[in-house]
């Protein structure tokens, strides 16, 4: 039976709930985190977008981008309040509904609480109750898969709804550009087009175990929906295990100053993303690669759940005094944390940690 799946993505999430919540803002670039002096921005409104302002962009590159800009603190309870808002309209037609984040998620409506054969209407019902109960607009893609109902979402945004037939799949497939590949990065895409894959046509060209061999699991992934197959099912209780926020660096970092300057920001954005899905971690996890491309990973344990800035610098700062005896230009850097608050059993309890009560003899 061919499945009903609709992908639900809130238009600039964030930025969108400041611009409702105060008119001045209303018609204005807007970023969600930073200052014109550092951080790094969280979301972007569609008119700061138009000056090429995008999220996880270093705030001081955003206003150079658009001089007037106008930078808002992020106020993260707010959105979990929307979020559980949505949530509850999305629960109202089926219980298998998978949330990537606040501001998106999947939802399997072949069998559904009204039993209304038509996903599209499904779909359009669901725009329209968060409008009228948010005041935003989210962009929805309706097809067979996950896969296809991601893609769709971000065909016609903002405010729109696309649809891709099963008889449409295919055809839609081959002609896509291979940017447009959800999972698809930056990185990987240049690889591709040095293979001369630059449409998914060029991509079916090449066999499982020759994407296999270029890309790893990726790439039999890849395999299997370019080809319209995508048999991941809508998980409610989809576990992430870790997060993390990581920049290759064009121009080495050759001190540990700068070494602390960049993995401030990359702090701040892990942080900004822990607060977007709601994470708390025991474990943070520093990766570094030398300019002779040796990585290492170092890690530091607490006995409770956090995901303060405060905390995440100090534990990080402590395995940098471990760095700073081996220090060679540094090509890569990244922050993360693991031990999630996602893992926890439901009995279990969930200590948090206060940074101004933060007693070292805690560091495992």
């Amino acid at each position: 039976m061919e499945r009903k799946i609709i992908h639900i993505d809130m238009d600039a999430f964030f930025a969108s709930v400041e611009q409702r919540d105060n008119p001045d803002l209303q018609g204005k670039p807007v970023a969600v985190g930073g200052s014109r002096e550092r951080g790094v921005v969280a979301a972007a409104s569609y008119e700061a977008r138009k000056f090429g302002v995008r999220s996880a962009m270093s705030s001081r590159l955003a206003f150079q981008k658009c001089p007037h800009i106008v930078f808002v603190p992020h106020r993260f309870d707010v959105y979990k309040q929307v979020s559980s808002e949505i949530r509850a309209i999305f629960k109202e037609y089926t219980d298998l509904v998978e949330p990537l984040s606040l501001d998106e998620a999947f939802l399997d409506v072949t069998d559904n609480k009204f039993n209304e054969p038509s996903a599209i209407k499904i779909a359009s019902e669901i725009k329209q109750k968060i409008k009228e109960k948010t005041k935003l607009t989210a962009s929805a893609g309706v097809s067979v898969n996950k896969f296809l109902a991601k893609v769709a979402s971000d065909l016609r945004k903002p405010d729109g709804l696309a649809v891709i037939l099963p008889e449409q799949a295919i055809p839609f497939l081959e002609a896509l550009d291979i940017n447009k590949f959800f999972g698809v990065g930056k990185a990987t895409a240049e690889k591709m087009k040095n293979m001369g894959i630059s449409k998914g046509a060029d991509l079916k060209k090449y066999s499982r175990l020759e994407l296999a061999q270029r890309f790893g699991k990726f790439g039999s992934y890849l395999f299997d929906v370019v080809r319209g197959k995508d048999k991941r099912l809508v998980k409610p209780n989809r576990i992430r295990k870790s997060i993390s926020s990581e920049t290759t660096y064009g121009e080495e970092l050759e001190t540990i100053h700068q070494v602390k300057t960049a993995l401030s920001d990359l702090i701040e954005k892990l942080v900004a993303s822990c607060e977007k899905y709601s994470l708390k971690g025991k474990t943070v996890n520093l990766k570094y690669r030398f300019n002779d491309f040796t990585t290492f990973t170092r890690s530091r344990t607490l006995g409770g759940y956090f995901n303060d800035e405060i905390i995440i610098t100090d534990l990080s700062n402590e395995i940098l005094t471990e760095l700073e005896v081996e220090m060679k230009p540094i090509r890569l850097l990244g922050i993360g944390l693991s031990t999630l608050n996602t893992e926890r059993k439901d009995n279990q309890l969930e200590f948090d940690f206060n940074p101004e009560k933060l007693d070292s003899d805690s560091v495992d």
